[in-house]
Parts: structure tokens; sequence; C-alpha cells
């Protein structure tokens, strides 16, 4: 981990969420990379014990990023023990009113005011675009995806997976949505968050296709394209 990336542990009402914070000029703006869900399921499809990530992706092009102001923040019960965690928060609730709130409190109390581009990889794009819309005072001035999951019913329907009963969908706020500036890379291999999901939900103009990656892996030519956003 490079060493000017310092832990902090966020206590918000609901979750404590564990980040990784470079700030070198706290008045300039900020760029906060938003993981996903991270190792929700085991193998066998049952919940896992630990939503923790196993893969580094989101975490690498967080740490490249050579802005003044660099945040990985990580999804509520990821990297930290909590004992309001609950399996629930990873499956079913995993955008839950209080999941995004915690979210949200976290760039909040980091950012203080200062514009903010919000990275959002997987279902951490879900986080980012609620964030956003239901917190206009927040300064967000970009929200970028990367695989992202922008409608969960769409992509439950589409894996025919059950619901996310008790989470919220960026799809009831799409039309506020699409009033903020926005960039989404798909991957042409992710069988995930296949690219028709993404294409059902923003302009095309919006997209921008990436041959080589599948869900998590085959998006390095991407990263100073995110950067530079």
């Amino acid at each position: 981990m490079p060493a000017d990336f310092v832990y902090h542990e966020i206590k918000t009402s609901t979750f404590t969420i564990a980040s990784w914070q470079k700030v070198t000029n706290p008045d300039a703006g900020y760029r906060v990379y938003i993981e996903g869900d991270g190792a929700a399921f085991k193998a066998n499809g049952l919940p896992s014990n630990n939503p923790t990530p196993h893969g580094v992706f989101m975490r690498d092009i967080c740490f490249k990023d050579d802005a003044p102001n660099v945040v990985y923040l990580a999804r509520p019960c990821q990297y930290v023990r909590d004992n309001r965690c609950k399996v629930d928060y990873w499956t079913t609730k995993r955008f839950a009113p209080e999941v995004v709130e915690a979210e949200y409190a976290a760039v909040e109390q980091i950012t203080k005011g200062e514009p903010v581009t919000l990275i959002g990889f997987s279902g951490g794009a879900q986080i980012a675009g609620l964030i956003a819309v239901l917190h206009p005072k927040l300064n967000v001035q970009k929200v970028i995806t990367i695989a992202g999951n922008l409608d969960h019913k769409a992509w439950t329907d589409y894996h025919k997976l059950p619901a996310l009963d008790g989470s919220l969908n960026l799809k009831d706020y799409k039309k506020a949505f699409a009033q903020i500036p926005q960039k989404h890379f798909v991957g042409q291999k992710d069988k995930v968050i296949p690219p028709v999901l993404t294409e059902k939900f923003v302009a095309g103009d919006r997209i921008v296709a990436v041959k080589s990656a599948s869900h998590a892996k085959g998006w390095d030519e991407i990263y100073q394209e995110v950067y530079e956003q």
C-alpha cells in the first residue's frame, strides 16, 4: 500500500466504514472510490460470513490516482468488525437506506463540502448514484462507474436472482440522476453486469465500452481515462 494513504475508520450513526485516505490539500476537490459488493456470496451460492473483497482492483486503481485528495471507501462490514453487521447488509439489503446514509455520512465527513467525484465499482456504482441524488448538497461534481450495477431490479431479473428487497434502487431516481455529469465504463466481456443493462439505463454517449474487460479484470487501459474525468 502506498505510504501516502492512511487508514481511517469512519464512525457513522449506522455503520463503521473503513477507508484509506490521501489528503494533501483539504481545500481542493476529492475523488472517492467506492468499493463493490465484495465477497457477498461463497462459491456454493450461500451468503458469506464476511463481505470483505478478495480482489484488489478498486484499491489498485485508487492507489495509483495522483490527484491531491483521493479516498478508497469500503462498504459496510468490509474490513471492519461491527456488531451492527448482519448478512442481510451484503445480500438483500446491500443498498438499504441505512447503508446509503452511512456511505453518504462517510463522504461528507471526509470532503466537508468540497467538490467531489464519486467513482463506483459494481454495486458501488449504485451507492454513488444514490448518494448523489439523495444528497444534492454534497457537492458531487461527477459520478463515474466501472462495471456498475445501476438498476439492481433489472440485474436480478436478468440473472433470475431473488430481488434485493429492502434496498433502494437508483432506477427510482433516474430523472434526477440524469442531470448529474457522469461517465460509465462497461466491459464487453462482463457476464456479471453485461453492457446491455447499462445501455438500457443511460444515454450511449455517456458509456465507454472496454473490449478486454470482464467484471473485475482487464480494466488497466482505462486507468488514465478515469483519472482525467
